[in-house]
């Protein structure tokens, strides 16, 4: 049996209350190296939100979740839209979100090449059973897209027959039903989650409806799993002006009342794993996906609808030899998907700027199709040196393919293949055409065991292929051939003591980027850029007595441009400036009572340091602090919760941005409560 075979049983335990667990209970995550192994052993940063936390907090959205996150920022959006940033600036522009990892079940949710920058809204994190992130460049396991991090949503086997149903009732008309249901038939077993929404925002005349469908089945060494989801939004816009978010009037107005988003997205995958003689296992995990969405751009002049969508298929798969002193595993990932993209403009341009007028025409912007092939072999070897001491390598080869079919005129035309005034439409389409790229992700760590704590190190090459959206939507000036894929070298140290009353992980890192792509100011793309970002991360949980526990974490960080652009027409970029969008501070404190088994109590304090809205410095947020107050009680088969997010009432923006010289932010949502109560049978 492999060695780490004996830890699943811990994977998805409930975090039980403080008086009943053991203090040296091993902390289990799997992200890293697919596999269930200590976290002590890991040489990667990683951490797990546990189901208890998710089922307290019954977050309106992931933002709310991953506030406890060291390094991350989910910055909420209208509805469940958000941006996303992991060791990192919030990234925005065409392919921006290929710079992090999404999964479930440790299998990527989208196809390389065909991210979405609101990618959770496609997953059911309302009822994960865990959610663990882990921060910096992924192992070998991963390929493109986890150059920041990745963020991995699991949903555990069933162990006991698992009946319950929750209602929640919020403020601004939130509406939740949650269903878990499981059944036990001899050594297999099934599992339905069911999840639905409707809610109400903050501003006029949107919010969303949504559903996610998860089916499960476990038997014969093989699982089997189904998740679907569907989002029907109307989404609010940005809030103009300065400071707009401190304006009671101003904050409940929407500008954009015709926005909407509809996404849906269906994924079916397997996990078979077989134990060989020898001390041999192999696993294999296929997998199918689809996914579409329609969106208004409510956010760009003239607010072009976008339609995409791809259906894909891959397979992951591994086979391990563990010797004496060391651990061979070897791999190979092969990927297909066929996407398809869509921009119309119906109406001009209303914004009283003839530049914007003449470049922004109306009729189809974009109308192109990609067809994906990937292939990726790699190897990780780890070698216990010593006792106490192990080294951990790996190299990834990556091979990326994109056919190009447009389906419109080829240049930066209007539709009917007339120019465009200040030379030329700001839409660009290059010719049909195929584009392969090639890459070697190298992977080097090493762990020392102290004697009460675990020193850990890694030096990584992440890398993320240029997205389809990059390579094909192009704007005036850009060239295919100008683009590759974005590199980033990382170096990371940290210090873990997971046993005891007293826990914590710190990590200090460095990270540098190259052939990354940012959007200025001015809606204008910058090619070929660099940036530095460096921190340090502190996650400190400390267990009082049986009643009381304190946890504190959060990030200490810069993330700089590291190049020079001084253009004719939009935004300067400088060296040494802070990237739009990049606080300096994120962290969260959190203070857990529970007197007794059936009840728990706790505060929370969130905050988000003051960041820049543009890449010249000179627009600035000064950021927010929350208070959250949570309490469960259980009495018989019923469990009740209530929460009040925003405790003392602050105003402060979700996000705050400037572009084409106006300050533009998403509103922060008032004190509100929500009551939930939940029934198992």
């Amino acid at each position: 049996m492999h060695p780490l075979i004996r830890y699943l049983p811990l994977l998805f335990l409930p975090q039980v209350h403080a008086e009943t667990a053991p203090a040296d209970l091993e902390r289990i995550t799997v992200t890293a190296n697919r596999i269930a192994e200590p976290e002590s052993q890991s040489v990667y940063s990683v951490i797990r939100l546990q189901a208890d936390e998710i089922v307290l907090m019954d977050a309106a959205h992931p933002n709310e979740l991953f506030s406890r996150v060291p390094g991350t920022w989910i910055s909420r959006g209208s509805g469940q839209e958000h941006l996303t940033a992991i060791r990192s600036p919030v990234l925005t522009g065409a392919g921006a979100c290929g710079a992090f990892l999404f999964l479930e079940d440790s299998i990527p949710v989208r196809p390389v090449g065909f991210c979405n920058v609101n990618q959770l809204f496609e997953i059911n994190t309302e009822q994960a059973d865990a959610i663990e992130v882990l921060r910096g460049p992924g192992s070998v396991h991963y390929g493109s897209n986890a150059l920041h991090g990745a963020i991995n949503v699991l949903h555990a086997p069933l162990r006991l027959p698992l009946n319950e149903v929750a209602l929640t009732f919020g403020e601004f008309g939130q509406r939740r039903i949650k269903v878990d249901h499981g059944h036990l038939l001899g050594e297999n077993s099934w599992r339905m989650k069911y999840f639905g929404e409707t809610a109400d925002s903050i501003q006029r005349d949107a919010g969303h409806r949504q559903h996610k469908l998860n089916l499960g089945w476990q038997g014969y060494n093989v699982r089997t799993h189904l998740a679907a989801t569907s989002l029907d939004q109307d989404t609010a816009g940005y809030i103009i002006g300065e400071d707009a978010y401190r304006n009671p009037d101003l904050k409940r107005g929407n500008p954009n009342p015709e926005a909407f988003r509809r996404a849906q997205s269906l994924r079916a995958w397997a996990v078979w794993e077989r134990e060989l003689p020898d001390n041999r296992h192999f696993e294999m995990r296929p997998y199918a996906r689809y996914s579409d969405m329609d969106f208004l751009q409510h956010f760009l002049p003239g607010k072009p609808l976008e339609e995409n969508g791809q259906t894909s298929a891959g397979i992951v798969s591994s086979y391990g030899i563990n010797g004496l002193s060391t651990d061979w595993t070897f791999g190979f990932d092969l990927e297909w998907a066929d996407g398809w993209l869509r921009e119309s403009q119906d109406s001009p341009v209303e914004i009283d700027s003839d530049f914007l007028q003449a470049t922004r025409p109306v009729g189809r912007h974009y109308d192109y199709e990609v067809v994906q092939y990937s292939a990726s072999p790699w190897i990780n070897v780890e070698h216990a040196m010593t006792k106490r001491t192990s080294l951990v390598g790996g190299l990834r080869a990556d091979w990326i393919r994109y056919d190009y079919d447009n389906l419109m005129s080829d240049g930066n035309l209007r539709e009917d293949g007339t120019a465009c005034g200040f030379g030329g439409c700001i839409y660009n389409r290059p010719a049909d055409r195929n584009d392969s790229f090639s890459n070697i992700s190298p992977k080097l760590g090493i762990r020392h065991a102290l004697t009460d704590h675990t020193l850990y190190g890694n030096i990584v090459r992440g890398f993320r292929a240029p997205q389809a959206t990059e390579l094909y939507r192009l704007q005036r000036g850009q060239n295919v051939a100008d683009l590759d894929a974005v590199r980033a070298d990382s170096a990371e140290i940290g210090l873990r003591e997971l046993k005891g009353d007293f826990t914590y992980n710190v990590a200090l890192f460095l990270m540098e980027k190259r052939n990354e792509i940012f959007r200025d100011a001015e809606g204008f793309n910058v090619s070929s850029a660099r940036s530095r970002h460096r921190g340090a991360e502190f996650d400190l949980n400390w267990q009082v007595d049986t009643e009381w526990q304190l946890a504190l974490r959060g990030t200490l960080a810069r993330h700089t441009y590291a190049f020079d652009y001084l253009p004719d027409e939009g935004e300067s970029f400088v060296e040494g400036r802070d990237i739009d969008t990049a606080p300096r501070v994120l962290g969260s404190a959190l203070l857990r009572w529970t007197p007794a088994t059936s009840n728990v109590l706790e505060l929370e304090y969130s905050r988000v340091g003051g960041y820049y809205l543009d890449a010249e410095n000179t627009a600035r947020y000064p950021g927010h602090g929350l208070w959250h107050l949570r309490a469960q009680h259980d009495f018989g088969n019923y469990r009740l919760r209530a929460r009040i997010n925003n405790l003392l009432d602050a105003d402060y923006a979700e996000r705050a941005d400037f572009a084409f010289g106006e300050f533009r932010y998403f509103p922060g949502w008032p004190r509100r409560f929500t009551f939930e109560v939940a029934y198992g049978f």
